[in-house]
C-alpha cells in the first residue's frame, strides 16, 4: 500500500535517500517491475496445494480430514487454478505489456505461453496413459474387473477406437487426471485475457463473472467423447477463477493490490469464512441453507448459484476460496511462517511443482489401487498418503541438487508448471502488507 505523507519507512521499502530497494521495484510511468526475490508463499502454498491434491486423491485416508476441503467449500483445485491465474499474471503480463506498448512483436509476447500449454499437454497425456496402464496391470494381477471400469476407464474398452481419438484431444478423461485439460485451455487464452486485463480490468472481470453466470444458466461446457458427459471441470466457468488470479498477479507486478486492504472488509470475509465451516459441519445450518438454495433454483436461478457443483465452480465454492485468499493477504504473519525453516520442505516441493504434480498423481492412483486390493489393513490409509509426500519430497531434493550441479538456477514452476510464479496471495514486503 502507498505510504502517507509523513509516515516512516517500513522495511523492505526505498530508503528516504531515494535510491531505490533492489528488492521492490514498483512499475513508475507504465513500465513493467523488473524481477524481484520472490516470496516466500509463493512455493510454500504452491507444495501446500500438492501435498493436499495427492492426500485427496487417495478417497478413504484420514489425512483427508485436515485439508482445506473441510473448512469449507472449495478444495486445492480452486487454489490451483487461482495460483495459477497469478503467476500467469506476473510471469507473462510483462511481454504482452511490451507487445501492447510497440515494444516487441506479437508472437513474443504470446509465444511462452503457447510452449508452455503445449509442455503441459505432453504431461496430461502421459499421466493419462499412464493411469490407464495402472488401472488395467492391476486388473489383471489382482484379479478385479472393477479396475477396468473405475474413473471412466469402461469407455476404452467399450469404444476403444472412440476414446483413442478422444484421448489426444482432451475429450476422454480420466478421473483425478483431469485438472490439467481445463488449465490448457484457460493458458491458450491467457495472451488474449492478459491483453484485456492490462487495458481494461474492469471490463474483463465483468465479462469473466458474465461468462461465467451464462455457463450456469445455460449450461455451457466442452462435451466429453467418447460419452455424454462434459468436462469435469468446466472451463467456461472456471475461466473466471483463473481471470481474478490474472488481475491479481497483473496488479502485483506494479505493486499494488486488486482488493485494497479494508479492515470491514477484512471482518466480513472472516466472518463468511466462519459461516462456511458452520455451514459445513452443523447439519441443521446446512439444511436449511441448501434448502434455501434449492427454492432458489426453483424459481430459475442458474446451477451455478443454487448448488455446490464443482463443475460449474458453484458461488459457494467460489466466494469460499476468494475470501480465504483474502483474509491471508491481510495477515502479515503468514509471510513469516512460510518463510521459515520449518517450512522449507513446502518451498522445495513447489519450487518443483511440475515434477511433484505429475509424481504426485501417480502416487496418489497407485494408493487407491492398493487401499481397494487390501480394505481390511487398517494401517494402510495412514501410511500410504504420507509414504507418497515423501517421495515427492525426496524427488524435489534430487531435482534441486541436479540442478545445482548442473549450474543452473532453479526455475520454480506452477503445480501444472508455469515459471515465474506468484505468490497465492498479494505481497507483504518487511512484514507490512502492500
Amino acid at each position: 500500500m502507498a505510504r502517507s505523507p509523513g509516515q516512516p519507512e517500513a522495511p523492505g521499502q526505498p530508503e528516504a535517500s531515494g535510491q531505490p530497494d533492489a528488492r521492490i521495484t514498483p512499475i513508475r510511468q507504465g513500465l513493467i517491475a523488473p524481477s524481484r526475490p520472490r516470496d516466500p508463499r509463493i512455493d510454500a502454498f504452491r507444495g501446500l496445494a500438492l501435498m493436499m491434491i495427492l492426500i485427496d486423491h487417495m478417497p478413504g485416508n484420514p489425512w483427508e480430514q485436515i485439508t482445506v476441503r473441510n473448512i469449507g467449500f472449495s478444495d486445492a483445485a480452486e487454489a490451483f487454478f487461482i495460483m495459477s491465474g497469478i503467476a500467469a499474471g506476473i510471469a507473462y503480463s510483462p511481454a504482452v505489456n511490451r507487445w501492447l506498448t510497440g515494444q516487441t512483436r506479437l508472437w513474443d509476447a504470446m509465444a511462452p505461453m503457447w510452449r508452455r500449454a503445449w509442455t503441459l499437454y505432453g504431461v496430461q497425456i502421459i499421466l493419462t496413459v499412464t493411469a490407464i496402464g495402472l488401472f488395467s496391470w492391476s486388473a489383471g494381477v489382482f484379479y478385479r474387473a472393477e479396475f477396468r471400469d473405475i474413473h471412466n476407464l469402461s469407455q476404452l474398452y467399450d469404444d476403444t477406437g472412440a476414446a483413442l481419438v478422444g484421448l489426444p484431444i482432451l475429450s476422454f478423461q480420466i478421473g483425478y487426471v483431469n485438472i490439467l485439460p481445463t488449465y490448457i485451455v484457460l493458458l491458450i487464452a491467457a495472451p488474449f485475457l492478459l491483453m484485456a486485463g492490462l487495458r481494461a480490468p474492469m471490463v474483463t472481470l465483468v465479462a469473466a463473472v458474465a461468462l461465467w453466470w451464462l455457463a450456469g444458466m445455460w449450461k455451457w461446457n466442452i462435451p466429453n467423447y467418447p460419452g455424454n458427459g462434459a468436462w469435469f471441470l468446466n472451463p467456461l466457468t472456471w475461466q473466471l477463477i483463473f481471470v481474478i488470479g490474472l488481475l491479481i498477479g497483473i496488479r502485483h507486478r506494479r505493486d499494488r493490490r486488486l482488493v485494497p486492504l479494508s479492515w470491514p472488509l477484512f471482518a466480513a470475509t472472516l466472518a463468511f469464512l466462519l459461516f462456511a465451516f458452520a455451514w459445513r459441519h452443523i447439519p441443521d445450518l446446512g439444511g436449511f441453507m441448501n434448502h434455501k438454495m434449492a427454492q432458489l433454483g426453483s424459481l430459475g436461478a442458474p446451477r451455478n448459484i443454487t448448488t455446490h457443483d464443482k463443475t460449474l465452480l458453484a458461488l459457494p465454492r467460489l466466494l469460499h476460496i476468494l475470501a480465504l485468499a483474502y483474509v491471508l493477504s491481510c495477515l502479515p504473519f503468514v509471510t513469516r511462517l512460510c518463510a521459515h525453516p520449518a517450512a522449507a520442505p513446502l518451498r522445495l516441493m513447489g519450487g518443483h511443482g511440475l515434477l511433484v504434480f505429475g509424481l504426485g498423481t501417480v502416487l496418489a492412483l497407485a494408493g487407491q489401487i492398493l487401499m481397494i486390493v487390501e480394505p481390511d489393513v487398517a494401517w494402510l490409509p495412514w501410511l500410504l498418503p504420507v509414504a507418497g509426500v515423501l517421495i515427492c519430497y525426496a524427488a524435489s531434493r534430487i531435482a534441486d541438487a541436479s540442478s545445482m550441479r548442473g549450474g543452473r538456477p532453479v526455475i520454480p514452476a506452477l503445480p501444472a508448471g508455469v515459471e515465474g510464479a506468484a505468490p497465492t496471495l498479494p505481497v507483504v514486503a518487511g512484514g507490512r502488507l502492500r
